[in-house]
């Protein structure tokens, strides 16, 4: 009987890339948010477990806040992203993206609240669809 050995390591790779960690990386957005009344835009980078996040939101008719935030996160074991995230109207809160195909699921909440008129734009369940590959 012939055995082959194989380092360790080299299965370990090949289980990690056959596992593959779901890409998440481009440009998504909502322009019909709230109704129609409201546009949601999210840009995401990512490298391997890794994700840098940036979005904006805000009315259409320029009333209430028009939020940008950023943050980071990473990529869990059943294959979604949690991140933190701050704003420019100083309120701080988390978010998970989930794959729905080619577009996302946003969900988000706050952890401090600055600015109260930002509440109404932070929501469960956003679905934002591909707007352009990065």
């Amino acid at each position: 009987m012939n055995r082959v050995n194989v380092p360790i390591f080299f299965v370990l790779a090949v289980a990690a890339i056959a596992a593959g960690t779901s890409n998440f990386a481009g440009e998504y957005a909502d322009k019909s948010f709230l109704g129609g009344q409201a546009v949601f835009q999210m840009s995401l980078e990512q490298s391997g477990n890794f994700v840098k996040v940036w979005f904006s939101t805000g009315y259409n008719d320029g009333h209430g806040a028009a939020p940008e935030a950023g943050g980071s996160g990473k990529v869990t074991g059943n294959g979604t992203v949690e991140f933190k995230f701050d704003d420019t109207s100083k309120n701080m809160g988390t978010g998970t993206i989930t794959r729905a195909g080619d577009d996302i699921i946003v969900s988000l909440k706050t952890t401090r609240v600055a600015d109260s008129r930002c509440q109404e734009l932070y929501r469960q369940n956003i679905r934002l669809k591909r707007a352009g590959k990065k």
